[in-house]
């Protein structure tokens, strides 16, 4: 900590006093600010109050690091300092992780005290700390940088119409959509996720008492997105019409496009461009595009298949092989990993599309000179050309970015060249485009190099300069660059330099003019010299001059090719990510394959030797491989039981990631494949609570099974793992079954369900041609010899998936695996046993008691019962009434029998007499 700056400030009182009459931030709390304001000091930064102790905490780690600005016995203000670096560093965290707004204040230098707001960044718009930011904003991690804003139109309890506006801040595009939700929003959810929003805006509630924005807030924190409140002012449309038309690269009115009529997308619009203060920079006018995003065109994920399946990187993770995109991610371009994440979270589900991606992957793994030369010597090459059209359209580009973008298109006819036999018409037509465009760029980054005023002009001068330096050298006998310097001084110009030893040759001597006197020597010039130096000056400044006005018009000439080069990114990063997914199908430990596709509503999901693809990556691990049979009208719904870490939940969810896999184009590890197209993957696996946000563990459960229930579609794929764990096992049970009979009877979709209710696989019984019954292996040493006395009963799992069904469980067998004490295992044994011996005697006295009515009719069994309630009624009657308080025992049984006599209907009722016979 030793290199943060020092504290300082000129007037604390004064900023003390300034700091704390700064309005309000918006939602957060003390200790955890949804914004934190940052003061920019030049070289090194400061924050104050509850940001101070926010910042100690998550930067530094300590709250030693604070220091107090002003007196603390009259009030005090808690601060930190950060460097440069570190204030970068904390603005990546801030952004990226905990998702914050951050707000950089700078001296207005009108007086002391006196600050303004310069800069604000939120996690979806980075525009003003690109600069601090420097390449972090373009990882693939935080690839586009998506915001959102959504308006709400609640037609019923049930029914909801949903508009939404998006964009990437970054770049001049805006999306609509407006579509039909239910209500939990299930859409919504699904849309945010497969556009990777990074923050959302909504209206403001002031109540707070706002149902519908209350579960819109609950599904951005459930995604990890970071949420603006703003007016419901912003979201009118008034204006939206003229603002559109000034906006928009076409020419015709904002009105007459088809997109203007999504009412409640236009309020998103309008509030999402006031919030980005778009209109307030007159270079957007004209360069925006506005598209309509269709929601179905794209496989639907909810935030729990999304962690389910492992799609991105975690916090923990320790290894890149642990999440999907991890493990694909073989791209060489940044622009290739943002488009892999992007793909990640939306598959597709056109049928020709995805078969046409499957094509192109194979023609790469077939070819394997094809493939490296493209990853190592080609797309290694390639630079951010997203990044690079955006500095060109912010006019921020210089002669480096110019000389970049010539780089790449020297290179395209390599391209063409390198897979012409394989060349796919999308990738063939935009490389073409590109070519009569190159003449004109190489012409342009090339251009006269050597302009007038370049120092081949200086020739007579410097000859003269050369000339004058000998001629001093000789008159004043001392050796160049030991005792005489010729130095370009930052107050002088252009002047010599002797040593202060050596500075009396200059004494007295008239040409020679003494500048000043220093430590490390003593300056001097001439009236020849002084001349010279005027004329370079004078030379140097007409070069300046004209060689940045043929960079400006180099940098011109290639800013009109943004559009091309943004077309060349999309081009270049899908081939990238094409050539990925074949590099990782070909160094898998076992090479995956091409999968057979079925249009949607059609075919099984039949998979041969089926690995998980993270799985089998991980160290020391030899992965079984497993077989998975999903037949319509057979095994269309799985009940897996089986031993803790027996390896169900792993087979469950590898069904999830292969399908994903084949439907975002890629090879999937398998022997063979075939599979349906799902329109949508939804999973509840393994809820955790949230204390703070009051949802408990069972709460969560159910919230993401009801999610479950009213988005999937017969075309659906559901995973669910050990539901019901929440709540008694009786409750439990009762759920999972009812939850099981729905999706099997109501939806009748794929669905794979993993669970210890070993009484779920009765539903095989009930419906035989839905349900199948499987199970994870293990073997159980039988305890005999000595040796097995020493090991009990030793549990060895072989994570085989059979059919049929695994009738016991094996927790304390866990428990014995993570070196419980012997005395806890024995007791836990024992009291397993007289469970499941009282279990037992209790089903067989419901079983007697079930047998006792069997052969009666229903008809027979309901007179019975109401004989028997009426003959008690008349019996409670008879020993409650007055005078009746001190029967006994014995005389209020005499006075039953003697009911029972007198009612000749009932002693004649053969359920009755059944009774009595027990």
């Amino acid at each position: 900590m030793s290199s943060r700056p020092e504290l300082k400030v000129d007037d604390e009182v004064g900023f003390i006093r300034f700091f704390r009459s700064l309005p309000a931030k918006d939602v957060g709390n003390e200790s955890n600010p949804s914004t934190v304001r940052v003061f920019d000091r030049g070289d090194w930064y400061t924050a104050h109050g509850t940001d101070a102790e926010f910042i100690a905490r998550t930067v530094y780690k300590t709250t030693s690091v604070l220091r107090m600005l002003g007196r603390s016995d009259t009030g005090g203000l808690p601060s930190v300092t950060m460097s440069v670096t570190v204030f970068r560093n904390f603005l990546r965290e801030a952004l990226f992780r905990l998702s914050k707004r951050v707000e950089i204040w700078v001296s207005s230098g009108t007086g002391k005290g006196q600050w303004k707001l310069a800069k604000q960044a939120s996690p979806g718009n980075l525009q003003d700390v690109e600069e601090e930011l420097g390449g972090a904003s373009g990882t693939a991690m935080d690839s586009a940088p998506i915001i959102l804003a959504v308006k709400v139109s609640a037609r019923s309890t049930e029914a909801k119409n949903v508009g939404v506006c998006f964009a990437d801040a970054s770049v001049r595009e805006l999306g609509v959509s407006e579509f039909l939700d239910n209500d939990v929003y299930s859409n919504f959810e699904s849309l945010v996720i497969q556009l990777g929003v990074k923050e959302c805006v909504i209206q403001a509630d002031g109540s707070k008492k706002d149902v519908e924005l209350a579960k819109l807030r609950a599904i951005a924190d459930t995604c990890g997105i970071a949420i603006t409140e703003r007016p419901a002012a912003d979201f009118g449309t008034k204006d939206i019409e003229r603002d559109l038309t000034r906006l928009l690269r076409s020419e015709r009115s904002a009105a007459l496009l088809p997109q203007t009529e999504l009412k409640l997308a236009m309020g998103a619009a309008a509030s999402l461009i006031k919030y980005l203060g778009v209109m307030n920079d007159p270079t957007n006018f004209g360069q925006y595009q506005l598209y309509q995003h269709d929601l179905s065109q794209y496989m639907k994920l909810d935030a729990s298949a999304l962690r389910a399946l492992n799609l991105m990187p975690g916090p923990r993770d320790g290894s890149k092989n642990m999440s999907l995109y991890g493990l694909l991610n073989h791209c060489k371009t940044p622009v290739g990993s943002r488009l892999l994440a992007q793909w990640l979270k939306q598959p597709l589900m056109d049928l020709a599309e995805i078969e046409k991606r499957h094509q192109l992957v194979e023609a790469f793994v077939m070819d394997t000179e094809l493939r490296q030369t493209m990853q190592e010597e080609h797309l290694r090459a390639i630079p951010d050309l997203y990044r690079l059209a955006k500095r060109f359209q912010r006019n921020m580009a210089n002669l480096e970015d110019v000389v970049r973008v010539y780089q790449v298109a020297i290179r395209l006819p390599g391209f063409i060249r390198s897979f012409e036999n394989v060349m796919d018409e999308q990738y063939q037509t935009v490389l073409d485009e590109q070519s009569p465009g190159q003449p004109r760029v190489h012409h342009q980054a090339r251009v006269r190099r050597e302009p007038p005023g370049h120092p081949k002009n200086w020739t007579s001068s410097g000859t003269i300069w050369t000339w004058s330096i000998g001629v001093w050298r000789g008159d004043l006998n001392q050796e160049m660059d030991k005792k005489l310097f010729l130095e370009n001084h930052r107050v002088h110009g252009w002047c010599f330099r002797l040593t202060r030893n050596e500075a009396g040759c200059i004494r007295n001597k008239r040409e020679y003019m003494e500048c000043s006197t220093q430590k490390n020597g003593v300056y001097f010039t001439t009236s020849t010299m002084q001349a010279l130096r005027r004329e370079h000056d004078q030379l140097s400044a007409n070069y300046n001059r004209t060689q940045t006005g043929l960079v400006n018009e180099v940098v011109n000439v290639a800013a009109s090719y943004c559009p091309i080069l943004e077309q060349l990114a999309g081009v270049l990063s899908h081939l990238d990510v094409i050539v990925s997914f074949a590099h990782v199908s070909v160094h898998a430990p076992t090479a995956y394959v091409r999968p057979k596709m079925h249009p949607r509503g059609t075919g099984n999901t039949i998979l041969k030797e089926a690995r998980h693809p993270c799985m089998e990556m991980q160290d020391d691990i030899s992965f079984i491989t497993n077989d998975v049979s999903l037949v319509r009208d057979e095994s269309s719904f799985l009940i897996i039981t089986g031993p803790n870490m027996g390896g169900k939940s792993t087979y469950i969810r590898q069904i999830g990631v292969i399908a994903l896999m084949a439907q975002i184009g890629c090879f999937v590890p398998c022997t063979e494949a075939e599979l349906t197209i799902f329109d949508c993957i939804l999973a509840r696996v393994g809820a955790s609570d949230s204390q703070l946000k009051g949802v408990s563990t069972f709460m969560a459960e159910m919230l993401e099974t009801a999610n479950i229930l009213k988005s999937a579609t017969s075309e659906s794929l559901i995973i669910i793992d050990e539901l019901g764990r929440g709540t008694s096992t009786y409750d439990g049970f009762g759920l999972a079954w009812a939850i099981s009979e729905h999706i099997i009877t109501e939806i009748r979709c794929f669905g794979l369900f993993a669970t210890h209710f070993h009484e779920l696989t009765a539903l095989a019984d009930r419906y035989p041609k839905s349900v199948k019954n499987l199970h994870v292996t293990a073997f159980i040493g039988d305890g005999s010899g000595e040796e097995g006395k020493k090991k009990k009963r030793e549990v060895t799992l072989l994570y085989r998936v059979e059919p049929g069904v695994c009738d016991q469980s094996f927790g304390i067998h866990v428990a014995e695996l993570v070196r419980f004490p012997e005395k806890v295992v024995n007791m836990a044994r024992q009291k397993a046993e007289e469970l499941e011996d009282f279990t037992s005697a209790t089903s067989e006295q419901q079983q007697v008691q079930s047998t006792s009515l069997d052969g009666y009719t229903q008809e027979e069994v309901e007179e019975g019962s109401a004989l028997l309630k009426s003959m008690l009624l008349k019996w409670k009657a008879e020993i409650e009434g007055p005078g009746k308080e001190n029967l006994t025992a014995e005389e209020k049984r005499q006075i039953m029998r003697d009911l029972v006599r007198a009612d000749e209907k009932l002693q004649a009722n053969k359920v009755f007499q059944g009774i009595t016979a027990l």
